[in-house]
Parts: structure tokens; sequence; C-alpha cells
């Protein structure tokens, strides 16, 4: 069967669904945005921040000596070695794709229940090189989470594995965007990830442009996970 690009006949059941859970977890997360309850969600997004310097260290051969996520939703990852300007830009769009993925994976059951096991396999490794107890706390309390709802949709009739997933993809896609905006472009900190990438790059940007440049490639992961994902269920 081929994939209906033209969304012709949109929006069937599952589409309608679909669009409506993330403008219902849109809004949930906006109103909540400055409570505590999200600070479980905005720390998994930091950990993702993270997690995709490091990923990008190893594929370009370095070495990742420690990870650290903090409780003010700041973070920092220790590397050795590697491409300075592949590792630099992999922590926001990293993030922004990972939230993309995660959309993704929430359109079907069983991508779903594979998220799930490598978000787990991903928390596991990370656990044993965390550096502060915030970060482990972190790994144990996502873990146990995730295991405990994937538990009750296997076993129980509450099933909201899908669901789970999509609203951790959507904060994770949120939470990118507003983080480039913030760390990038209206506070400029001089430390941050898109002042040290102007800094080695060889193009006139300053650090507030690439960030512009960062929060739209950004936004276009979350419209392209938003398109594909009525794809997938057209």
């Amino acid at each position: 069967m081929n994939p209906n690009w033209e969304l012709k006949n949109c929006c069937q059941h599952e589409q309608k669904v679909f669009l409506a859970t993330i403008g219902i977890f849109t809004v949930v997360i906006l109103s909540l945005w400055r409570t505590f309850l999200l600070t479980p969600f905005k720390l998994i997004t930091v950990f993702l921040h993270e997690a995709s310097h490091a990923i990008a260290c190893k594929l370009t051969c370095g070495e990742v000596e420690g990870i650290q996520v903090h409780a003010n939703e700041g973070g920092m990852t220790q590397t050795r070695g590697g491409v300075y300007w592949l590792i630099l830009p992999a922590g926001y769009l990293g993030s922004s794709f990972w939230g993309m993925a995660l959309i993704l994976a929430s359109t079907n059951l069983l991508t779903a229940r594979i998220a799930a096991g490598c978000l787990i396999l991903s928390l596991l490794i990370v656990l044993f090189i965390a550096e502060n107890w915030t970060l482990r706390g972190l790994c144990i309390g996502f873990i146990i989470f995730i295991a405990v709802i994937w538990l009750l949709q296997e076993t129980t009739k509450v099933h909201i594995l899908r669901y789970i997933i999509l609203f951790i993809g959507v904060m994770n896609s949120l939470f990118s965007v507003y983080d480039i905006y913030d760390d990038l472009i209206s506070r400029r900190v001089h430390s941050s990830d898109a002042e040290k990438f102007a800094e080695v790059c060889p193009c006139p940007c300053n650090g507030v442009a690439w960030g512009v440049i960062w929060g739209m490639i950004s936004f276009i992961f979350l419209c392209a996970a938003i398109y594909l994902g009525l794809v997938i269920l057209s």
C-alpha cells in the first residue's frame, strides 16, 4: 500500500484523535509550564539533549567522560575528542529529533513498545555513567514509570502506553523550541552551544543567528512529526 502523501480524505477517526490529543497535550503543557508537575518531563528533555551530545561524540570517535542533569533544568556532557562542530548542535537538534521520533512512534502500539524499550535501555545505560544524583534519580524514576505503564498496557484494560509516548514526544518538541529561544535568542547565554558553535564555524553568523536557525529546524521537526503521523494513520 502506497503512502498517502497528499493526505486525501483527511481526516479519519484515528487522524482526528491524533490531532486532538496533540492539541490537548499542548494546552495542558502550556497551562502547567511553570508548575512542578512538568519538571520530570522537562528533565527528561534535558536528558535527551545531553544524550544527543554524547551520541554525536561517540559517532565521531570521541569519548564521553560523564553526563549531568541538574534540578534547575540545566545539564552538561563532558566529552573528549570527536568532531566538536557536530557535537555542539547535536544537543538542541537531537532532542527535537527525538521528540519527532516519539510522536511518530505513538501512532502504532508496536512502535510505541519499541520506543518505550529504547527509552528504558538508554536510561539504564546513562544510569551507570551519570555523575550526579539528579540524573540518577531521573533515570530510576522514569524506568519505573515507563515499566509500570507498559505493565498496565499488557495486563489490564488501562491502555495508555501510546499516549504516554506521545506526551513525552510533544513535551520534548515544545521544550526544545522554548529552550532554544530562552537560551540562545532572548537571553543569549554566552556559554551556550550556539555561541561556542559560532566561534568554531567559519560562517559569519553569531550565536543568536544560529539560535534562530536551530529554532526553525526544531519547529520543522515538530511540523514534520504531525504531518508524517497523519500519513502513517491514513
